[in-house]
């Protein structure tokens, strides 16, 4: 098989966990290719023995498997180069929390085996595509979104005004620190820290969450994903801030937004017994009572 690595950092106590993979991937005899700037911090940390090691700076078809090791930040990272490849993407979570690095570090052996050997399913995540007028506003290369797209005030207290149309039916005005709209992968991140609902991921849905709104009677909204949005900002400042993911952008007030739902969808890998409701269980600790 044909396999790429990627990450993002090295932490001090990964090194042990990304030998053990290199080495059951070696023992298989799969091509193990490495990105070009993650493969320069592991050379840096001496901790493979790598002859003419395989590089790569962008992926084509040919690969079978795309190893995000990290948490979930980095497999948000990863979407600029799976894209619309439709390569399998497998999360290693090195970190924290990881709903979507769900394969946990200790556990790299048994659940690479069972991966490779075809015991896996595949949950498709949608994504939300970004537009705007001018179009030049935002890297050509960087306008999609696996989690959310949030917009918000910059450099001010002041709350903004974000004017908003749904299939060009005016939706209303939030009065807020801003809002998020959220595919339902990123329903468990910012939005529910703003009081957005969970949503599961193959819900063909997406859902606004306003960010700390002055007009106390609004509240988060879902929406069929087939919906266009269109937005529109104002406030006492000139430039207003739009995030995805973990991509941020400073953008003049005079700057439209549209959303729409992406043409592709990253195939993301589980392992069968680990469920969506299952990581809900273990992540959010749902159901921990002393009484269960």
């Amino acid at each position: 098989m044909k396999l790429a690595l990627f990450g993002q950092f090295f932490y001090p106590d990964s090194g042990k966990y990304i030998k053990q993979l290199v080495e059951v991937l070696q023992e298989r005899g799969d091509e193990i290719w490495f990105e070009k700037s993650y493969y320069k911090l592991i050379e840096k940390e001496n901790i493979l023995q790598i002859d003419n090691p395989k590089i790569f700076n962008e992926l084509d078809n040919s690969f079978n498997f795309f190893f995000s090791i990290g948490g979930d930040g980095t497999i948000l990272s990863a979407i600029k180069f799976v894209k619309q490849l439709d390569i399998p993407l497998v999360g290693i979570n090195t970190g924290r929390l990881g709903f979507l690095a769900s394969i946990h570090k200790d556990e790299i052996k048994e659940t690479l085996n069972k991966i490779l050997s075809g015991s896996y399913a595949i949950s498709r995540r949608s994504l939300i595509e970004v537009e705007t007028k001018p179009a030049e506003a935002i890297d050509e290369d960087f306008k999609f979104a696996l989690n959310e797209v949030a917009i918000s005030r910059k450099d001010s207290t002041s709350m903004i005004t974000v004017e908003t149309w749904l299939d060009e039916d005016y939706l209303n005005a939030y009065w807020a620190d801003g809002i998020i709209i959220s595919t339902p992968t990123g329903s468990t991140g910012y939005s529910l820290s703003c009081g957005g609902p969970v949503i599961t991921p193959d819900t063909k849905s997406m859902v606004i969450t306003p960010i700390a709104p002055h007009n106390l009677n609004a509240r988060p909204l879902v929406f069929p994903d087939d919906k266009k949005l269109r937005f529109k900002v104002s406030g006492r400042e000139e430039f207003f801030l739009i995030s995805m993911d973990s991509r941020t952008y400073s953008l003049p007030a005079n700057t439209e937004i549209r959303l729409k739902k992406a043409g592709f969808s990253i195939p993301l890998v589980q392992l069968h017994e680990s469920s969506f409701l299952s990581t809900l269980r273990k992540k959010l600790l749902w159901g921990e009572d002393r009484r269960n």
